[in-house]
């Protein structure tokens, strides 16, 4: 993940500079991160925080260096520096593009997906802006974006092109604590940014973007301009309080790992930007002089720390590739304990051949001596030239095998597919010649069935026990005609189902749809005359549901109508959450009853689409049949209520006959 490296090539007076601690760092930072996508269960639920951490020391890191190249040279070097910044990304950047498109390509489906939009954004370090754009979600997303991790390292690179054309300005600041200000300040300012953008509903684009995520940038800049009597060696008292600020940083870095993300400002920018903090509180902590804190956070972890930016760019590619092709799934649909072992292991063997073999000799070398030597090995000896050549044929391999992943990449994935054919079959069903529903916000029209078993008797006259007919029990059928739904991107990819299953049935669903919509689409319901006798609410697969929410709609369906809450199935965090939920509000109203899709499903699994979330053509008939079942299991609970009434007031005039009339 991190963009930086003491070890590469830089002036020569930062070149020994190897400060303690930024290895260790480097390492809880990317070991949170992959912990949090490959061990899910194991509880860092809030391990993205990791890249704040790595924005941190990238920031740090690089304005530092170009504070003492500024201050040994009285400028700044801008060629050398992007230079430099370019062998240190893109050879493993190159790497992992070409073997884990080339892969994906062997493997097919759903992991293609977009694959040709991902290439452009990572080659280009755009990432980030390219996935705002396609409108991918990071926190919800239901494809296999194989490149998701690079957005960060776009972030950083666009940093990395733009600060060193702005630091001249910061450097017209008189006082260095008045350079801490104005770098604080932004900071400010950004984090506040991500809060706005959160606030109104865009968690995805408050995370990815540039400006808005970029305080932990931003904070570590305002340490590099604040320490830099610490990093001459001025201040050498309180080293042992200042070890104690260190890992106690530490560790609330990690607690704060374990806090599950939410869309409030507690998340956006809350942790992160108390992450970040927490991190600037630990470079300090290994920087100062004389403080043990760095070496001994180093020591154990030193390895872990100089390979980071391999091990980030490995773990979610491999990760992705995986899990479609041992599982036919995402990660989002879980990860298998035994899977995320054996991305551990990979990313740990890719991470270390990258470092050893493709890094280190063109950081060392750069690009130009290292072509040169390819080049040479072609006239080299026996062993040289196969070596040479086997170089070759593999590149050309995984250039051919990128290509053929752009070329054969299909437009939309399973998920995508099913749900496009519901919005069709919607847009069908709207411009058809149903019939239409026949019910009104203030008057709701019963189904047939239920008319049927409310139907009058014989006409008004004399009658005695021995003329009035006995009540009978009714069967009913469910019928479309009395349902009125909304529901989200599930119950959209079950339209076909549910028009076939429940014939006439009004349908509002859309994609990416929350409780927080439901109550306005039952309005227009209401206005528009077509708020029916059942009214289906299926709006718990996006997140957890609002209680507000549901008060609401069950105030505009009324005590006339029966509300129906259909639960949810996804893998996500929030479902069981969402469903008990939803029962315990069933259990305080009458007229509102839960239809059980979760059960239903969850026995059957594979039917669903490959996202584990959308039903597929057969699912989605059991998504239509258990809220048909619910719709009939009221209804028929309704003519049982009446099939007893009319009993009772039977068996009361059986025992108390009446005259026969003149």
């Amino acid at each position: 993940m991190t963009a930086t490296s003491l070890s590469a090539p830089t002036a020569p007076a930062a070149r020994d500079a190897r400060m303690p601690g930024l290895d260790g760092l480097r390492a809880v930072a990317v070991l949170v991160v992959i912990v949090y996508h490959v061990l899910p269960g194991v509880g860092l639920s809030g391990g993205f925080i990791g890249v704040d951490v790595f924005f941190v020391i990238s920031g740090f890191l690089i304005t530092t260096l170009l504070i003492r190249e500024h201050d040994r040279t009285g400028r700044i070097g801008l060629v050398g520096f992007w230079r430099r910044r370019a062998r240190r990304l893109l050879p493993a950047l190159v790497l992992l593009i070409t073997v884990c498109a080339t892969a994906a390509w062997l493997i097919g489906g759903d992991v293609l997906v977009g694959i040709g939009r991902q290439v452009l954004g990572a080659a280009t370090f755009s990432y980030n802006w390219v996935a705002i754009a396609s409108g991918t979600s990071y926190f919800s997303a239901t494809e296999s974006e194989l490149f998701r991790n690079l957005w960060s390292l776009a972030v950083e690179e666009q940093f990395y092109l733009l600060w060193p054309l702005l630091i001249p300005l910061l450097f017209l600041v008189p006082r260095a604590w008045a350079r801490v200000v104005v770098a604080a300040s932004a900071a400010a300012v950004s984090a506040g940014w991500m809060a706005v953008v959160a606030a109104d509903g865009d968690p995805t684009r408050a995370y990815y973007g540039t400006g808005t995520h970029a305080f932990a940038l931003l904070i570590g800049v305002a340490l590099a301009f604040g320490a830099r009597r610490v990093l001459e060696g001025g201040v050498l008292r309180g080293r042992r309080t200042v070890g104690i600020l260190g890992w106690a940083a530490v560790v609330g870095i990690l607690v704060i790992a374990t806090i599950p993300p939410g869309d409030t400002v507690a998340t956006f920018p809350g942790a992160m930007l108390a992450a970040s903090l927490l991190t600037a509180v630990a470079i300090l902590a290994g920087i100062w002089p004389e403080s043990s804190f760095g070496r001994q956070l180093d020591r154990p972890l030193r390895w872990i720390g100089e390979r980071s930016y391999g091990l980030y760019l490995w773990h979610w590619p491999l990760l992705v590739l995986l899990v479609a092709a041992f599982e036919g799934t995402t990660p989002e649909s879980g990860v298998p304990v035994w899977t995320g072992v054996l991305v551990l292991a990979l990313t740990t063997a890719a991470a270390t051949v990258s470092y050893r073999y493709v890094e280190t000799p063109i950081r060392r070398d750069g690009f130009r001596a290292t072509a040169r030597r390819l080049r040479d090995g072609l006239a080299g000896g026996s062993r040289t030239r196969v070596r040479t050549l086997g170089v070759a044929a593999a590149t050309a391999l995984l250039l051919g095998g990128t290509s053929a992943a752009i070329a054969h990449a299909p437009m939309r994935t399973d998920a995508e597919t099913v749900v496009s054919a519901g919005e069709r079959a919607l847009q069908d069903a709207a411009t058809s010649t149903a019939t239409p529903a026949p019910s009104s916000s203030s008057s709701v029209t019963p189904s047939p069935a239920a008319t049927a078993t409310a139907a009058p008797g014989p006409a008004p006259g004399p009658v005695t026990n021995k003329t009035r007919p006995s009540p009978t029990p009714t069967t009913v059928a469910a019928d479309g005609r009395s349902v009125s739904a909304v529901g989200d991107s599930v119950m959209l990819a079950a339209v076909p189902a549910l028009l076939e299953r429940l014939p006439g049935i009004r349908i509002d669903a859309a994609v990416s749809r929350s409780t927080w919509a439901g109550p306005r689409v039952l309005e227009a319901f209401r206005a528009e005359g077509d708020l029916r006798r059942f009214v289906v609410i299926a709006l718990g697969t996006n997140g957890p549901v609002d209680r507000g929410s549901l008060e609401r709609m069950a105030a505009i369906a009324g005590p006339t109508r029966e509300v129906i809450l259909v639960n949810a199935y996804a893998p996500r965090d929030w479902i069981a959450g969402v469903n008990a939920d939803l029962v315990a509000f069933a259990r305080e109203h009458d007229h509102v009853t839960v239809a059980d899709w979760s059960g239903a499903i969850a026995a059957r699994p594979e039917l669903l689409a490959a996202d584990r979330v959308h039903p597929g053509d057969e699912a989605a008939r059991i998504f239509a049949d258990t809220i048909a079942a619910t719709v009939q299991q009221i209804d028929q609970r309704a003519a049982t209520e009446r099939y007893e009434r009319e009993l009772r007031v039977y068996e009361a005039i059986q025992a108390h006959p009446q005259p026969i009339g003149e």
